[in-house]
């Protein structure tokens, strides 16, 4: 849990830092969203605009067939009729007639605008000044919006100003029914990924060109709100136009060049088209052709003509085919920010493998990406990108680094202060939960095993310090890796002597028969210690071991500075009398009934040929008052020697001495048993004299 609380602290501080980047708008982050908002549009590909809204490009087919641009005057008038010939309800120009031609080409352009009704001019404002005619204002104002709605005191509004424009010629722009400026401002990259549809220009607030054609083709009034902080809203009859403060129109992209219905200018003028083919449309007359036309980039087409931009905002409001962009998306973005490195830091703390928390980033960013790109195809939610991925990145990176620099290090150093005494399973739960080195300790069933070195004082006498050092180390190091090899916890050593403990505190299965092949194996392992020490003129050893299973109190004992895993109680006791019994009865290994007891019920004596017991003793140990029946184990003992020790016990047991000193005489002598002889010794002091408390069967051992 305490783990867990720290990524998750790690994960809300990300979240904050991020949220506070966010909210300072910095124009580094807000530059790299936009081009991952682009490559979301361009994985969405091509959609469906209105099928009403329709361009009509002077394009090269019709510059081939017309000659080049630009046309006769009178050629845009047989245009303009044409198109209201085939029934088009509002016709935009994309094109500025800003300089007189021929005074008969003007007058028919004109008459043709006029006569139709439905002609939005176009014009275009400008930085500098070109011969600012005095007209222009007069020539403006009949289109400038005239419903303006205040709210509070608006002292100055956040829409671009221009300070001069340059308009059609007078009589042009007077015939058309309105007129719309079609200024593109791109982004700070060259992308144009909003329409500006407001601009002020000398205290009056002016509408684009797609506007005013959207004004006349919804046969509806423009009202505009404006508030303390700029643009509130903005409609066209019943239509709602989504802007930013600064009347921006966020544009939804239909395509490449051509997503629109494109008819060259020359079929037209040359009516090849069918009848009604543009009844009730919307159309935008505007050069495309490379060279002659206002070629913009776009996130899906890098060489998108103008006029298809004015295009793609009457058609997004047509269809309600808006980006949404509003105070919920703004608050669900934030609630990404927070949530998915939250989500993120619970599951790292809940792993510990490294490979498995790159795995689980990706996996959180992959589903806050998917998230995202479906919010925007199944709702149009233009939600920013960046700054939930910083803040998942974040989370991911801080919590490594944690992970690295604290819980690392610490791994690295349980693993470097505890692998020489326990197995490395045991090392990775220490890792996994340290909580399990706290000091206390709790009731559990183990074995204990004890291996001693027979008469290592007489040993140590006869060798130098640096030789006993050098012998002890070749010898407890190969019998402390059998111990660890059989998951068994290397308890400590006591001189010469090795305790370890099986089933604490990493949970064994069967830990009776672990420590019981650890006995077996130290033996055998002995034998080749042996032949090391007589290469190198050491003594031979030999040892005896105790092996004991029960309940014991195991945990860390100490102080909160030095302590000891470990484990304390009888059953401890008496493993390790067990194993000075060895010396009694002259074996290697010495076992209680309660470890013989579980592996016999379990049946994996059956199952392992190398396992042989052979009951010992009936034998009341010195301090404690319950006897406890003892076999001795061994790898190769043959079973008829098991079979007639048994049979001399049992004879032992009931008061025969005499026959069981019979049986184990002849052991003795056959076998070389040498538990035998001492049997035929003790037979032959109870035949003497019993105790004075009576027989009992039981043997009261007077030493350690």
């Amino acid at each position: 849990m305490k783990r867990l609380l720290i990524f998750a602290g790690i994960g809300l501080l990300a979240s904050l830092i991020v949220v506070f980047f966010y909210a300072r708008k910095l124009d580094f982050f807000y530059a790299i969203d936009l081009k991952l908002k682009d490559v979301r549009f361009r994985m969405r590909g091509e959609v469906k605009p209105d099928p009403k809204v329709v361009v009509v490009a002077i394009d090269g087919k019709s510059v081939n067939e017309l000659g080049r641009w630009p046309w006769d005057r009178l050629v845009m008038a047989k245009l303009i009729e044409n198109l209201n010939f085939y029934g088009t309800k509002t016709i935009a120009l994309d094109i500025v007639f800003s300089e007189p031609s021929n005074p008969g080409s003007d007058k028919a352009l004109a008459h043709a605008m006029k006569t139709g009704g439905n002609v939005i001019g176009g014009y275009f404002f400008r930085q500098e000044e070109e011969g600012k005619k005095a007209e222009v204002s007069v020539l403006l104002q009949p289109s400038k919006i005239k419903i303006i709605r205040m709210r509070d005191e608006v002292k100055e509004v956040p829409i671009v100003v221009f300070p001069f424009v340059e308009t059609n010629i007078p009589n042009i722009s007077q015939a058309a029914s309105s007129t719309g400026f079609f200024n593109i401002i791109p982004d700070g990259d060259g992308t144009v990924r909003t329409s500006n549809v407001l601009m002020l220009y000398e205290g009056d607030v002016y509408p684009s060109l797609d506007l005013s054609a959207l004004r006349h083709y919804l046969r509806n009034e423009i009202i505009l709100d404006i508030a303390q902080y700029g643009v509130d809203r903005l409609t066209v009859g019943e239509k709602h136009v989504p802007v930013d403060e600064a009347g921006r129109f966020t544009l939804n992209y239909y395509g490449k060049q051509g997503a629109f219905t494109v008819i060259p200018a020359v079929d037209v003028i040359k009516q090849r088209l069918g009848n009604n083919a543009l009844k009730e449309a919307l159309v935008f007359v505007g050069p495309t052709e490379i060279g002659i036309g206002d070629i913009r980039a776009t996130p899906l087409d890098p060489v998108l003509p103008g006029v298809e931009i004015h295009a793609t905002v009457v058609s997004n409001v047509l269809q309600n085919r808006f980006l949404i962009r509003d105070g919920r998306v703004i608050f669900l973005e934030i609630a990404f920010i927070v949530f998915f490195p939250f989500f993120l830091s619970v599951l790292l703390g809940l792993i510990r493998r490294t490979i498995i928390a790159i795995l689980c980033f990706l996996a959180v960013a992959g589903v806050y990406l998917f998230t995202n790109y479906f919010l925007f195809i199944q709702y149009l939610l233009n939600m920013g990108i960046i700054f939930p991925l910083i803040s998942i990145t974040l989370t991911y990176l801080g919590s490594e680094a944690y992970r690295n620099i604290v819980e690392e290090r610490q791994g690295r150093f349980m693993k470097k202060a505890f692998s020489s005494y326990v197995s490395s399973d045991l090392v990775a739960e220490i890792i996994k939960d340290p909580s399990i080195l706290k000091l206390g300790g709790d009731k559990r069933e183990i074995t204990v095993l004890f291996a001693d070195i027979r008469s290592f004082t007489t040993l140590s006498e006869k060798l130098t310090p640096e030789s006993l050092v050098s012998l002890l180390n070749q010898y407890l190091g190969p019998m402390t890796n059998l111990v660890l090899t059989h998951k068994g916890t290397l308890d400590k050593y006591i001189g010469d002597a090795i305790m370890a403990i099986f089933n604490a505190p990493l949970k064994i299965e069967h830990h009776q028969l672990m420590a019981c092949k650890t006995a077996l194996e130290m033996i055998e392992r002995l034998k080749e210690i042996n032949v090391t020490f007589k290469k190198q003129d050491f003594p031979e050893i030999d040892i005896g071991i105790g092996v004991n299973a029960g309940d014991a109190v195991v945990g860390n004992m100490g102080t909160d500075v030095r302590f000891d895993y470990t484990a304390i109680g009888d059953t401890v006791n008496l493993a390790s009398r067990l194993e000075g019994l060895n010396k009694m009865y002259k074996t290697h290994i010495i076992v209680s009934e309660f470890t013989v007891n579980h592996i016999r019920e379990t049946g994996l004596i059956d199952k392992d040929e190398t396992l042989r017991f052979r009951e010992l003793d009936l034998i009341k140990v010195k301090g404690k008052e319950k006897p406890v029946t003892i076999y001795e184990l061994s790898s190769g003992m043959e079973e008829a020697l098991i079979q007639k020790f048994g049979e001399g016990l049992s004879l032992y047991k009931k008061g025969d001495f005499k026959g069981a000193k019979e049986v184990f005489s002849y052991l003795a002598s056959s076998y070389n048993d040498k538990p035998s002889s001492v049997y035929v010794e003790r037979c032959e002091e109870l035949i003497e004299g019993l105790p004075d408390s009576g027989w009992d069967g039981v043997y009261v051992a007077k030493t350690k």
